[in-house]
């Protein structure tokens, strides 16, 4: 899947000074906490249909989701609330905010050190 420019244009339309990219209430701390979300959500499906590809025997109930937690992270952005989803027998061990974990460091650094070598959209989007 490639990116679309266009698409960086809405996004970035009705936002006027770097305080609104990169402040406290900015749009990098608002993708951020979607993004981090977003994989936490994919995370839980993933292990969800792992433990359903295992024979009834072996469980006896099936897991299945049980809700959202909430948790602060901090991070180059700032703090953020994020929402970490629950399973019902508790084995989800996420992978991308670890249990424990309050820190979310390199993450802008990452992505902004590639586009300051000179990596276009399409190149970072490949990493």
């Amino acid at each position: 899947m490639t990116f679309r420019p266009e698409l960086l244009d809405e996004l970035l339309k009705g936002y006027q000074s770097p305080e609104d990219l990169v402040g406290t209430g900015g749009i990098l701390k608002q993708l951020t906490t979607a993004l981090v979300e977003r994989c936490l959500n994919a995370e839980m499906a993933h292990h969800l249909e792992e433990e359903r590809a295992e024979p009834v025997e072996a469980t006896p109930s099936r897991n299945r989701r049980n809700g959202h937690s909430k948790k602060t992270i901090k991070g180059e952005f700032g703090e953020a609330e994020i929402a970490i989803p629950r399973d019902r027998n508790g084995a989800f061990e996420p992978v991308i905010i670890q249990k424990g974990q309050t820190r979310f460091d390199g993450f802008d650094g990452k992505i902004l050190s590639l586009y300051s070598r000179g990596m276009s959209v399409r190149d970072v989007q490949a990493q």
